[in-house]
């Protein structure tokens, strides 16, 4: 018997809907080097990842794409590192950019819809970084229209806005950011300003969950 067209469009509705639960990829635990105390004003205990419900055709739209930052010449690799794919936590494997409060923007070539946020700063030893500030927008100067989704700047030093979110110890296990609901927009900035160990702001791969 042939389906009807309601029938058929509620099909199509179901697919297009359909969740499954965003799980990262984490690269292997790799701890070097003495341990520097985490002192740091509004730090929230290691928790697990949340693995949000998103729908079955997001993905990473950042890896491979165009990378800028406030720092033109890293100390350190080179800008591509961020979206590179790889999460190693050895080196060359991540990109030091200058001390102070510094951003690194992707451009993810068109307007997306964007789920989820995932970062790894760096890994290979425990640390908090600070001043950390995710926003979205379509204007490449983030001077209009941002949306930020992320921000652990508990006194406003940064001048961005008090943020409501608590400073975390960097792992391999990264720190999943869920944007809910789900902010349109082209361009990923995000911000940071030293952090526990020294006054350098690292990036080891950052991930953008979007359709």
């Amino acid at each position: 018997m042939k389906k009807t067209l309601t029938a058929i469009f509620a099909t199509a509705f179901a697919i297009s809907v359909s969740a499954v639960p965003l799980k990262l990829e984490v690269p292997p635990a790799q701890l070097v080097g003495t341990p520097v105390p985490i002192k740091i004003e509004n730090l929230e205990p290691k928790t697990p990842n949340p693995e949000p419900d998103v729908p079955a055709d997001v993905k990473n739209i950042a890896k491979g794409k165009a990378v800028t930052s406030s720092d033109d010449f890293p100390l350190i690799g080179e800008l591509s590192l961020i979206t590179d794919g790889d999460k190693e936590a050895s080196d060359g494997c991540f990109v030091e950019i200058m001390n102070g409060f510094q951003w690194v923007q992707i451009d993810l070539g068109k307007t997306s819809e964007i789920f989820a946020i995932a970062i790894w700063h760096y890994h290979s030893q425990e640390r908090a970084y600070k001043d950390v500030i995710i926003q979205i927008s379509d204007d490449p100067e983030f001077a209009k229209g941002v949306t930020t989704v992320f921000n652990n700047d508990h006194d406003n030093s940064a001048k961005k806005g008090k943020g409501t979110n608590k400073a975390y110890i960097e792992t391999n296990l990264g720190k999943l950011v869920v944007v809910n609901p789900p902010v349109k927009g082209r361009y990923v900035r995000l911000y940071s300003n030293g952090n526990t160990s020294n006054d350098m702001n690292h990036y080891t791969e950052v991930e953008v969950f979007g359709r």
